[in-house]
């Protein structure tokens, strides 16, 4: 994403006090199936998915039943160059990505992976997403634990046989790689902006995706940090 520095609007707006049906609509909205290869998971674990500009991505995250955290930052890369305006000149071999904590008992990975796909990113992208050009937009899965990285190449295969796409799937299951957290001026970004250009413009449509597609797992407040 573009800006030219942080611009914090008052916190107590919060992200509900966009106008969500008076906005444009996400530039691309699927019907991402869902998965047959269910997670199994206990206890509260943690995802790392990229998804473009990672506003966006924290902004639907933060609004989804379960999720108890979500962490903007960078996946891969050095720690050294794990800061916006490296990452955003290109080269660094980072992606924006966010950090999700999360209940599998409310909400399970292989869900989030459907939710991802379905009004985040468009799989079938190489290097951009929406209006963001590079790699460090591009769409992509960062497995932590052995049964994420089975459930979602297994994932992967079943977008590319589900004809939801007619491009073929770009998306990459990569390596376990670090995470390193953001500035603090892009953590709960959409919240904290909600005025924000670009977050009116490509963010916000996405959360009311959410809502429209996964009631059941939509929650209205924003889930902050």
């Amino acid at each position: 994403m573009k800006h030219v520095g942080p611009f914090i609007a008052a916190a107590a707006l919060g992200f509900a006090g966009l106008s969500l049906p008076a906005i444009a609509r996400a530039e691309a909205v699927f019907d991402a199936p869902v998965a047959a290869r269910q997670a199994h998971e206990t206890g509260l674990k943690t995802a790392v998915f990229a998804g473009g500009c990672f506003w966006g991505t924290e902004a639907v995250f933060s609004h989804v039943r379960g999720v108890t955290s979500v962490i903007s930052g960078f996946s891969g890369g050095t720690q050294g160059t794990a800061n916006y305006r490296r990452v955003s000149a290109g080269g660094t071999g980072h992606a924006e990505a966010v950090k999700v904590t999360y209940d599998p008992d409310v909400v399970r990975y292989d869900q989030l992976l459907q939710i991802l796909f379905s009004v985040v990113a468009d799989p079938t992208l190489q290097d951009r997403q929406g209006p963001d050009v590079g790699s460090q937009y591009r769409a992509a899965i960062m497995p932590r634990s052995d049964e994420q990285r089975a459930v979602a190449r297994a994932y992967v295969r079943q977008m590319g046989r589900s004809g939801v796409w007619n491009s073929p799937i770009r998306v990459q299951v990569e390596r376990a790689q670090g995470f390193f957290p953001a500035e603090d001026y892009h953590q709960d970004f959409a919240y904290r902006n909600p005025g924000h250009p670009y977050i009116r413009r490509w963010d916000a449509p996405k959360v009311r995706a959410l809502r429209e597609q996964f009631p059941q797992l939509y929650r209205s407040a924003f889930r902050t940090g």
